[in-house]
């Protein structure tokens, strides 16, 4: 088996990478920082390719395509991306479109066009890394919430259509909750919830994914906060978002 992940530097998308190292899956790892791909590809003992790409670039995002097409990739995950925190009216635009470029377009494209190979030989998975902010609206940190929103729902359709065409390609879509990565430097702010072991997070991902489960909620506490949040009416579920995220300003 051959897998592509995105966003392999850190986090999820290097533990990831070490879990499917584990159980001897060849690696296709991306992202903009080479060196720490370099380091990964040290410590993992089965075939590494190293791709250095800044997937907020749209052409960057088709050249990986390109580059790797003929690769056949059996499971794609789509990793990459960054939250801003801070009050909508206050946040720095260029970053917000580059966060919709890497978190929306990078998704879509690689979605897409690897899904459309999948669907030739009938067989694959793709794993988006979204987010429980997925099925909710994130006041001070609302372009995150929305692009989520965005990969979310478009994972849960293209899951559809494919049951309905009852095809052996399965797409999942993964919505934890905080998970310790470095999400909180990039973005400027911390959480005030617990956040869960990126390992393990990772491990139960890629167990649920080749389990074909269309949306992988890792903890207990979000499962129930999920569950919940279905009943709350809109004013209380943005009063609590609001809250439980505590902004630290100026520092990082």
């Amino acid at each position: 088996m051959k897998a592509l992940i995105t966003g392999a530097s850190s986090g999820m998308g290097r533990d990831m990478a070490r879990v499917l190292a584990k159980q001897g899956c060849d690696l296709i790892i991306v992202a903009r920082r080479k060196e720490r791909l370099e380091e990964l590809k040290k410590e993992l003992k089965t075939n590494v390719t190293v791709i250095e790409k800044d997937l907020s670039i749209e052409k960057n995002v088709f050249d990986l395509y390109q580059e790797v097409k003929e690769e056949n990739i059996d499971l794609l995950i789509n990793n990459a991306g960054f939250g801003l925190f801070g009050e909508f009216s206050k946040t720095d635009l260029d970053t917000e479109l580059k966060m919709i470029d890497v978190n929306i377009k990078a998704y879509h494209i690689l979605t897409k066009l690897f899904l459309q190979d999948m669907l030739k030989k009938d067989a694959g998975y793709i794993l988006n890394v979204c987010s429980s902010a997925g099925f909710m609206a994130g006041p001070r940190l609302s372009t995150y919430y929305a692009t989520k929103n965005y990969i979310t729902k478009l994972t849960m359709a293209i899951n559809e259509e494919l049951r309905q065409a009852h095809s052996k390609v399965h797409i999942s879509a993964l919505c934890p909750g905080p998970v310790a990565t470095e999400f909180n430097k990039v973005a400027k702010g911390t959480f005030s919830l617990r956040e869960a072991n990126s390992y393990k997070v990772a491990e139960y991902a890629i167990a649920k994914t080749f389990k074909k489960k269309m949306i992988i909620v890792p903890t207990l506490l979000m499962k129930i906060t999920l569950f919940l949040n279905r009943f709350a009416p809109y004013r209380l579920s943005l009063i609590v978002a609001y809250h439980i995220q505590k902004r630290k300003i100026g520092k990082e």
